[in-house]
């Protein structure tokens, strides 16, 4: 096992082989969670418990990712249906957090039934920023000196990541007109960043458990104004 995790060792983690590209590698890894996803989905509905799961593959840059990913998850499902005499209810989609996702969206479409703007990731790809090194080093020095008017990873910047963002969302319609968007990271409870997701048709925000009442009421605003 030592020599697994040294193997796995990496200067820079957070471009590096994670998330879709550590479960295609290692395919036991996503094959095991989506067989427990879906198992757990089975028994509910034998149950009579109405649940609907997403499966959603983060950090994805090309289609054929995703394509090989719902592999996977077409070999379970159609095992487990068989099984249990069920028609799973389940929806796949992947994380957009990639600039080259952005630009790939039309083709990301094909495959996935939602996307959800993973924010968090994507502010550090379109910026080229580190979280971790800018907040603690040089950000508040940009703000103070107006090079930056806010910090991007608590403002949604609608200039380019916000173009961005508008893009995918178009390009992915134009395949999928009923495809679902959202987004997940810190701008979810972000009023400002949370008027802007509705103006671009964005469907939902998720954020974390003590920003929701401003969420929902950043959204029950956003709504009443476009109205």
């Amino acid at each position: 096992m030592l020599k697994k995790v040294r193997e796995l060792h990496e200067v820079n983690p957070m471009l590096g082989h994670r998330c879709v590209r550590l479960g295609l590698t290692f395919p036991e890894i996503y094959t095991m969670q989506i067989q427990a996803i879906l198992e757990a989905t089975a028994e509910c509905q034998l149950a009579k418990i109405d649940v609907r799961p997403e499966i959603m593959v983060p950090q994805v840059c090309t289609a054929e990712e995703l394509e090989q990913v719902k592999v996977f998850v077409d070999e379970i499902k159609a095992k487990l249906e068989s099984a249990n005499k069920i028609k799973l209810q389940f929806k796949f989609g992947t994380m957009i957090e990639v600039v080259r996702a952005c630009l790939q969206a039309e083709e990301l479409a094909n495959v996935a039934e939602f996307f959800s703007f993973g924010t968090n990731d994507l502010t550090q790809a379109t910026f080229s920023f580190s979280r971790e090194d800018a907040e603690n080093k040089f950000l508040p020095f940009y703000i103070s000196k107006a090079l930056l008017k806010d910090n991007p990873f608590e403002v949604l910047d609608r200039k380019a990541m916000g173009k961005l963002m508008r893009m995918a969302v178009e390009d992915g319609r134009k395949n999928k007109k009923d495809l679902k968007v959202g987004i997940c990271g810190e701008h979810g409870g972000h009023p400002e960043s949370i008027m802007f997701c509705h103006e671009i048709g964005l469907n939902y925000v998720s954020c974390s458990g003590p920003r929701v009442p401003v969420a929902r009421l950043a959204a029950a605003h956003a709504r009443l104004l476009t109205k």
